[in-house]
């Protein structure tokens, strides 16, 4: 699977921005797809996942009733809504998928396939 990550940009804190995951070379379907930051200087960390069948998301608190994480396995996609955006948000954020369980959702080790990167960056 080859994931390509996008919408990433320059937005005002309090804005939004939507990022998508698309999924080639192979079905998107039977992995849950996650979404990782990197902010400079710090180690990755998770953002939000969701089931193949996408059902029950997770996110992380910081993040809980900002962001949406959706997918849609007939067009190969994953997104993310992010809404009131802070400057603690700017990173680069990854998109993921795993053929992993409830247990693999939250760790990066546990991820397949990963996607090249976008960059947000939220002014204050």
């Amino acid at each position: 699977v080859q994931l390509q990550a996008s919408g990433g940009g320059l937005v005002q804190a309090g804005g939004s921005l939507r990022l998508s995951c698309a999924a080639s070379g192979r079905t998107f379907s039977g992995y849950a797809t996650g979404w990782f930051r990197q902010a400079p200087g710090k180690e990755r960390e998770f953002v939000a996942a969701v089931t193949w069948s996408g059902g029950t998301p997770y996110y992380t608190d910081s993040v809980k009733g900002r962001f949406i994480i959706s997918r849609d396995n007939a067009k190969n996609t994953a997104d993310l809504q992010m809404n009131s955006l802070k400057p603690e948000d700017t990173a680069v954020y990854y998109c993921a998928a795993t053929s992993g369980g409830y247990g693999s959702l939250f760790w990066s080790d546990e991820y397949d396939y990963w996607g090249q990167g976008t960059q947000v960056t939220v002014s204050s």
